[in-house]
């Protein structure tokens, strides 16, 4: 299987890495080809352009962070991957993107006769690396099912959804409900902190009851310690909200707890903190709550 990636940033690297381990034959293309150097060293190749990484492959996975990028990827004029890859082609797009932009991308390439599955991912850099991510997929049966067995090498659970634009509709729904679950935790350290109890021992206690939960588990120590490394960009989760908040807009659906977190993630970005991992969330609290910059000791 000959696969193209476009887009090697903090997912999609990993993700074209586990795909060579696989037995893939892998041809990749970012912006910066600086980023290709430890791919090209497991044995991918290299191109100048998405058209020309496409030309070579039977399958394009791109990546990347916005719309405006999976437009440019895919379709510019000349050096997108739509004027490389061939009729029966078939592309997989894990971007987070708003639904409507996915089917109307989507609808350029069937007007090729080739192939489209959006396939938005959740689970982190540490899943991208483990190949263990969540894997929400909008596309007919016959692109899924061959989209399915690739996705499969980067991900451990991969769902069809429905048809193209219902995997960037998940991908929204998993961004509201993490943007509740962060922005909890975060409340949840600083006042038992700052209520007399060791927060440490405090999410020892309610990880192992209903309250217990992934990001508990991998971010929680990111806000004892006051330090924020990737992870997920605060920036992008931002982007992702506002695909969230105009979908909402549009299905006339109130998400007031999205709202805030947008507004707080807004001035996060203002005051330089947009590429931190969005665990961040608890810088907000812990200023509001009075609590010194730095590690929580009990």
């Amino acid at each position: 299987m000959t696969i193209a990636v476009i887009g090697l940033g903090t997912m999609g690297e990993p993700m074209a890495a586990n795909l060579i381990k696989a037995g893939c034959e892998v041809t990749v293309y970012n912006r910066t080809p600086s980023k290709a150097k430890n791919l090209e060293k497991l044995g991918a190749s290299r191109t100048d352009t998405p058209a020309a990484a496409a030309a070579e492959a039977e399958i394009v996975m791109t990546c990347v962070s916005d719309t405006p990028d999976v437009e440019s990827v895919l379709l510019a004029p000349k050096t997108g991957a739509i004027n490389g890859l061939k009729e029966g082609g078939l592309v997989i797009d894990c971007s987070s993107i708003a639904p409507e932009a996915t089917r109307r991308i989507a609808d350029r390439f069937r007007a090729k006769n080739i192939g489209f599955v959006d396939a938005p991912i959740s689970g982190g850099s540490e899943g991208a690396i483990k190949g263990s991510l969540t894997v929400m997929c909008g596309g007919s049966e016959e692109d899924f099912n061959r989209a399915q067995p690739i996705l499969q090498i980067i991900g451990s659970k991969v769902t069809r959804i429905g048809p193209v634009g219902c995997g960037q509709i998940a991908k929204v729904a998993n961004q509201v409900v993490i943007t509740g679950t962060y922005m909890a935790l975060a409340e949840a350290v600083t006042l038992a902190y700052r209520a007399g109890a060791d927060p440490a021992r405090v999410l020892e206690a309610i990880g192992a009851g209903l309250a217990g939960s992934w990001i508990l588990n991998n971010r929680s120590q990111r806000m004892l310690d006051d330090d924020y490394p990737l992870g997920f960009r605060l920036r992008l989760h931002r982007k992702d909200l506002a695909i969230a908040l105009e979908t909402a807009r549009q299905f006339k659906v109130p998400v007031p707890v999205t709202s805030l977190v947008a507004t707080i993630e807004d001035s996060l970005i203002a005051q330089g903190h947009g590429d931190e991992d969005m665990s961040n969330l608890a810088r907000f609290v812990r200023r509001g709550a009075g609590v010194a910059d730095g590690p929580m000791k009990a």
